[in-house]
């Protein structure tokens, strides 16, 4: 089939990438602009970008979509298909118009629970069990077009939404490949969202590192992991941050107050309703990560103290 992908993070890589080993012929990759990044604050491309450079394909990064420039430019490549996985913007309705086939998204969850920025760590964060990757017909609406197909992954209790993300992505690839035989046969069969079983993913944003350590343990714990590797769960030990990367939930009870440390090996902080939760890796700023009995050896935290939610 003849496409125009959009797409722009490290999680639409593997799209596209399928779609070229599948034999399609992508004309046109649209992604968004190069950012800045690192202490130099260079430009860097767009990982889709970078991707669809290495195999030869044009490259076009408008400043919107809601201009004549952008629908001229797409219309131009005259698309049986408009392949969208993560691409950042919602797309016109004459945009949505211009494929024969229409347009057809991958999206992070199993729709409907789920729309929006950040499916994949909400998920995590509200303790889901599973998570997986649908594919969906397009509309003018947040991820509410009717739906084409499904894949369903497990979300282990440790996994961290960094690595539900990656296993997503290649889930979202054999998806989207699955999708496109069955549209070339006359074989699929949307299927129209429940919207009373529909939630919302809103975008992430630093305020939600703020740790509450009066809740229980199993939130906390389902907090980091789904925070992680960004925006991460911060707290303050002696007014510094600490980066929590990886916790576990611990098994023994304490009437303590809640933040308080009460075990250094494994470290073990009070949380809500006389739980505890074990830090098993964590980075102090300027340093890399580590686990805690590695940051312990040259930052001893004596039982007794406190990890404060905000800086002193």
């Amino acid at each position: 089939m003849r496409i125009v992908f959009m797409g722009t993070p490290e999680f639409a890589v593997p799209c596209l990438e399928r779609l070229l080993n599948d034999g399609h012929q992508v004309t046109l990759v649209v992604t968004q602009a190069d950012k800045p990044k690192g202490r130099g604050h260079r430009l860097q491309p767009t990982p889709v970008k970078a991707c669809a450079e290495a195999h030869g394909v044009e490259v076009f990064q408008p400043e919107g979509l809601r201009g004549d420039e952008a629908y001229r430019r797409i219309e131009g490549e005259n698309p049986d298909l408009i392949v969208v996985t993560a691409y950042g913007r919602i797309l016109p309705q004459r945009i949505l118009e211009i494929p024969r086939c229409g347009c057809i998204n991958v999206h992070a969850s199993l729709l409907p629970k789920y729309r929006g920025a950040a499916p994949i760590q909400w998920a995590v964060i509200n303790g889901e069990s599973e998570s997986g990757v649908t594919t969906m017909q397009m509309n003018t609406g947040l991820d509410t077009g009717d739906m084409l197909l499904k894949r369903t992954c497990p979300i282990f209790p440790d996994m961290t939404a960094g690595e539900l993300h990656d296993r997503l992505a290649q889930e979202g690839a054999q998806v989207l490949s699955d999708t496109l035989k069955a549209l070339e046969a006359g074989a699929l069969r949307p299927q129209k969202q429940e919207e009373a079983a529909s939630s919302y993913a809103p975008m992430l944003d630093k305020s939600l590192g703020r740790i509450d350590w009066t809740l229980p343990a199993s939130v906390l714990h389902n907090r980091v992991r789904g925070l992680s590797p960004w925006p991460s769960v911060t707290v303050f030990c002696q007014g510094k941050p600490l980066k929590l990367h990886r916790t576990a939930v611990g098994e023994e009870y304490t009437d303590v107050a809640p933040g308080t440390i009460v075990k250094e090996n494994p470290l073990t902080i009070a949380c809500g309703g006389g739980t505890t939760l074990l830090l098993q890796e964590i980075q102090a700023e300027g340093t890399r990560r580590m686990t805690a009995e590695e940051y312990l050896c040259g930052h001893p935290l004596p039982v007794g103290s406190r990890l404060e939610s905000d800086k002193e």
